[in-house]
């Protein structure tokens, strides 16, 4: 380990200010509803869209990850008033303290392996904001404003119940107008956690080999645009182990604290580094590869040199494989460290199934009349093992949704009606295309 007078906070500060964005614009900036006929009016344009109560219902349920069993007993029976044939397939049965949780799969009569498949996830991530309405400000001449304008608020009202409404009703619409167009719905539990619902479809007999489907549309919001890639995945932790010591004698021990942030620090800084000199990697679609310290713990109190420190780090992945990018943090810490070994890395592979990650994702972007972006989160596009024919076709994938990303998971998630409504012609028209 190499020896440091003091930490270059400075210097690690430079290195997060240089990763944060600009500020977005606030969406939730018109006003909150106090009037009651205000209310009773805004209340009227989403009642009488069935898109928009749908969408309504949905997010009115919390369901964050492991309690999504309400929202999806709604699901199914709101899907089975549309005469789909759903079907229920459990991922997580019942217990005496815990909620059944399950995938909800649907289709037209008995065609139960469609061509085409929508998918999205229906779990979100806490803590659950509820349901509201925020009417733009008024035209100042005629006091009235445009209905696609209204903004609705609250958790899931973007990541992801804003698809799932989206692609149900392109789905409803594209079997009203051609009864016989093959295509199903998959709605997941566990994308944000764990992505436990579509592994369990992904091993499951509704993913045979080859795959029945040769199109799945991811739902996930993406400001409307088609996504051509997202960044990877990978996990770890830095640990650190040092000597106990009473605080008022600190050289009779070794404090954990001291030793984890340099090093802490150095593994930040690859970020900014190129390639060629060590850092992660990078790549033509989707830029650099990016980390994030998100949590750090040590000690025990005050007057007690610390023994023990640990950090939790996460890595989008530009390119390659989280075994590169296992190699090249692991290279980087046992060179910076000197490999004395008071500092660590935990990969999380001791089961031996290889780091815990996973690779960049590619989609299609061949339908004409989108946008095409890539992003840096990741989707249940990881854990959807696909089954291409070995000799005639290669299954197609697109990632496609309403909604800012940028607004996801943040305290004022919200959705204008207008990309609700948009998404839904935007879902067609990937039907459609893939028909």
């Amino acid at each position: 380990m190499k020896t440091f007078e003091f930490i270059n906070i400075a210097a690690l500060a430079r290195l997060a200010l240089a990763s944060i964005q600009q500020p977005l614009a606030d969406p939730l900036s018109h006003n909150t509803i106090v009037n009651p006929s205000i209310e009773s009016a805004l209340d009227q344009i989403i009642t009488s869209s069935p898109l928009l109560a749908f969408h309504r219902d949905i997010v009115t349920i919390e369901s964050i990850s492991e309690n999504e069993q309400e929202v999806g007993d709604f699901i199914i029976d709101f899907l089975s008033s549309q005469n789909l044939t759903v079907e229920k397939q459990v991922v997580t049965p019942k217990t005496d303290t815990t909620k059944e949780r399950f995938n909800i799969y649907a289709y037209a009569g008995d065609n139960r392996f469609p061509d085409i498949l929508l998918t999205s996830h229906i779990d979100t991530v806490p803590p659950f904001i509820p349901y509201s309405l925020h009417p733009p400000a008024p035209n100042p001449h005629t006091g009235k404003f445009n209905r696609k304008d209204l903004l609705i608020a609250g958790r899931g009202t973007v990541d992801a119940k804003a698809s799932v409404a989206a692609l149900t009703f392109a789905v409803l619409d594209t079997l009203a107008t051609d009864p016989t167009a093959s295509v199903g719905i998959l709605l997941d539990v566990g994308e944000e956690k764990s992505g436990v619902g579509m592994k369990h479809f992904s091993a499951s007999e509704l993913n045979p080999t080859p795959s029945s489907f040769h199109t799945v549309i991811f739902g996930e919001p993406t400001n409307g645009d088609l996504v051509k890639g997202h960044k990877g995945t990978l996990g770890f932790k830095v640990v650190a182990r040092g000597k106990p010591a009473h605080s008022s004698y600190p050289w009779l021990g070794e404090s954990a604290i001291l030793s984890i942030l340099p090093v802490l620090e150095h593994i930040n800084s690859l970020q900014f580094i190129a390639p060629e000199e060590g850092g992660l990697l990078w790549g033509e679609v989707l830029g650099n590869s990016t980390l994030n310290i998100g949590t750090i713990s040590g000690g025990e109190a005050a007057n007690v040199v610390p023994a023990h420190a640990e950090a939790a780090v996460s890595v989008r992945l530009a390119a390659g494989s989280p075994e590169e990018t296992r190699r090249i943090i692991q290279s980087a810490v046992d060179v910076f460290s000197g490999g004395d070994g008071r500092v660590y890395l935990d990969f999380g592979i001791g089961s031996g199934n290889g780091t815990v990650g996973a690779p960049p994702q590619f989609f299609e972007t061949d339908v004409e009349g989108f946008e095409v972006i890539a992003v840096n989160y990741g989707t249940d596009a990881f854990s959807l093992e696909i089954h291409d024919h070995e000799t005639t076709r290669k299954v197609k994938r697109y990632l496609y949704g309403p909604g800012r990303f940028e607004v996801t998971h943040g305290e004022k998630e919200a959705i204008g009606v207008r990309e609700l409504e948009d998404a839904v012609e935007g879902y067609k028209r990937l039907i459609a295309a893939s028909l």
